[in-house]
């Protein structure tokens, strides 16, 4: 950048000022929807869990019971979401509370939650470009983040799941990574950052992971480095032993899982970082032996992992039932590999991977200047980021982390462009930035597409159902009595949260059971289908748009129950008691 926008004020209000923008334009965008629908089924979840905990008994005598037993009663099922986001939410409804009605209170807080957490994202992405190329990086990131509009999906108005929560726990956690050979509390606060986000989520743990890594490899060959890896041990260990404590309750100290925090996990971060604290407080001069310190340090975690639960060696689903893969699991888009998006929606294919693309050329035209090969931020941020770029290969859910820790490396090489084209002007400098943020080149990416006949065999967001997730659709639903209503999987939340019904499945794998029952009772024809209700006690069928349960093929389809119901053969043992735009409800005979 010229010389006289280093004068300008300093970089904590740029970046206030950068967050207010994008926040307002958020918010000016997308304030209707939040009266419209709940967004995401997670979203309407959080809101289902939330309430439950705010109704009970009390906060704090509530905090560590998950259970929701209206999601396949009388079992129900115990959510493996952490109660710190539910914390966080209660605080700021709290605030909102003191001057808005109950309505509109949770609505500020659902709108608001997300964009506040962009704060620390933009820091943390500001702060990886500074560390790589230096201040005017950080600016020219800064400015790739107003345009950054495919990168704010989970930072829209409304979203209160954990996402966003969890982007923005990695990028300060890869950010302190990236400044831990130059600040000497940056090692503590990676660390830290490193045992709190799987607290909260575990979709972050390849990312927190490459960044452990950064710090072994930088000892391996940097005895110098020995103090910051110790730093980083501790402070991963004490962090992650505090938020198991906080987080699964006495209760469930000994239980295991592998798709959350639990005795396991926890026990293997913890023994983890203990090792890697002591190889550095040892720092054994000869390199041999710090490398054996750091494989053994990975080994015991690896050991106590899997010692403690054998099973979790298949990976977070490995204790789910196999039985959802085919009739949900399998079909959910954010879990889909990029190859499998583009053969069906190859534009929204294009745009997910555009500006990742864009990065990733950006690491290969920096990675040739031998000052940056030699940098232990440049080549942590550049770990870190590869690792973002090849899960998002195999599941596009990752693809928010890959533009998030891509935005340092292309605002790095912005930098070399400018200097290539001889660039000297602010304008003109704006001007290349704005070309390479990623909205334009996403959008450039699907404009090319288009261009040599490429077109989605369906639209990504499946407008045919827009109306299932409408609020107001739900309205006459809250005028029956109360009972168990039998739907597709992804409607399970928003009855929950929109009505008195309770739901025989959700969207969560540990719902095994109700989703397997709720997929029978629609894919089986109409007699088989009445036993399935029957055992279960349903008393509604809900059916809603014209998509079909999945993992159900022809001809099983056409003698399914919900085909009967979308054509209007209704068996006599199923009532009419709703019906209008969006659902259609009827309720069961009993016997």
């Amino acid at each position: 950048m010229p010389s006289n926008l280093l004068r300008q004020p300093n970089f904590a209000a740029l970046l206030v000022l950068v967050w207010l923008v994008v926040a307002l334009a958020l918010l000016l965008q997308h304030w209707p929807q939040t009266a419209e629908t709940l967004l995401d089924t997670d979203d309407a979840m959080r809101l289902v869990q939330l309430r439950a905990w705010l109704e009970g008994p009390g906060l704090l005598s509530g905090w560590f019971d998950l259970h929701q037993p209206r999601m396949q009663p009388p079992l129900g099922v115990d959510m493996h979401w952490s109660r710190l986001i539910d914390a966080g939410l209660v605080g700021l409804l709290a605030v909102f509370g003191a001057f808005a009605d109950p309505p509109d209170a949770e609505r500020l807080m659902r709108a608001w939650w997300p964009l506040l957490w962009l704060i620390p994202t933009l820091a943390g992405m500001a702060a990886i470009a500074w560390r790589i190329a230096g201040r005017e990086a950080a600016l020219v990131a800064l400015l790739l983040a107003m345009a950054g509009v495919p990168a704010y999906q989970q930072f829209t108005p409304g979203r209160i799941d954990h996402h966003n929560v969890m982007i923005a726990l990695t990028t300060l956690a890869v950010a302190a990574t990236v400044w831990s050979d130059r600040k000497r509390w940056a090692s503590a606060v990676a660390g830290a950052a490193s045992g709190l986000a799987p607290v909260i989520g575990f979709e972050c743990l390849p990312y927190l992971a490459a960044c452990g890594a950064a710090f072994a490899l930088r000892y391996v060959f940097d005895r110098e480095a020995s103090v910051a890896l110790r730093n980083y041990g501790l402070s991963l260990a004490a962090v992650t032993l505090i938020g198991f404590a906080v987080s699964a309750g006495p209760a469930n100290w000994t239980r295991t899982w592998c798709d959350a925090i639990a005795l396991n996990g926890a026990a293997a971060a913890v023994c983890c970082g203990l090792v890697l604290a002591l190889a550095g407080a040892l720092a054994h001069p000869h390199r041999v032996t710090r490398i054996a310190a750091v494989l053994g340090a990975a080994s015991v975690a690896v050991a106590v992992l899997l010692l403690i639960e054998p099973r979790c060696v298949r990976g977070p689903m490995a204790m789910i039932d196999p039985a959802i893969w085919p009739i949900w699991l399998g079909d959910v888009r954010e879990m889909q590999p990029l190859a499998a998006v583009w053969r069906n929606n190859p534009l929204t294919a294009s745009a997910i991977a555009a500006f990742p693309a864009a990065a990733l050329l950006a690491l290969l035209v920096l990675a040739r200047e031998r000052e940056l090969r030699r940098d232990f931020g440049f080549l942590a941020a550049a770990l870190v980021f590869v690792v973002a770029a090849t899960t998002t290969l195999f599941a596009i859910r990752a693809y928010s982390y890959a533009m998030w820790l891509g935005m340092p490396l292309v605002a790095a090489m912005g930098l070399r462009l400018f200097a290539a084209l001889h660039l000297k002007s602010f304008a003109a400098r704006v001007a290349v930035a704005l070309a390479i943020t990623p909205l334009a080149l996403s959008s450039g990416a699907i404009t090319i597409a288009v261009a040599t006949g490429l077109n989605d065999s369906d639209d990504f967001s499946r407008p045919a159902s827009r109306a299932c997730f409408a609020s107001a659709s739900y309205a006459p639903l809250r005028q029956l009595r109360a009972g168990l209503i039998a739907a597709d999987v992804s409607l399970g939340p928003y009855l929950l949260a929109l009505t008195p019904h309770s739901v025989l499945s959700g969207p969560y794998h540990r719902l095994s059971a109700g989703i397997v029952t709720a997929h029978r009772a629609l894919a089986e024809p109409p007699e088989a289908a009445r036993g399935v209700l029957r055992d279960a006690k349903v008393d509604y069928v809900l059916i809603c748009g014209p998509r079909p349960p999945d993992g159900l093929p022809e001809p099983a389809l056409s003698r399914s129950l919900w085909s009967a119901l979308r054509t209007g053969a209704i068996p006599g043992w199923l009532e009419p008691v709703a019906a209008g735009p969006a659902f259609a409800v009827y309720r069961v005979a009993r016997p």
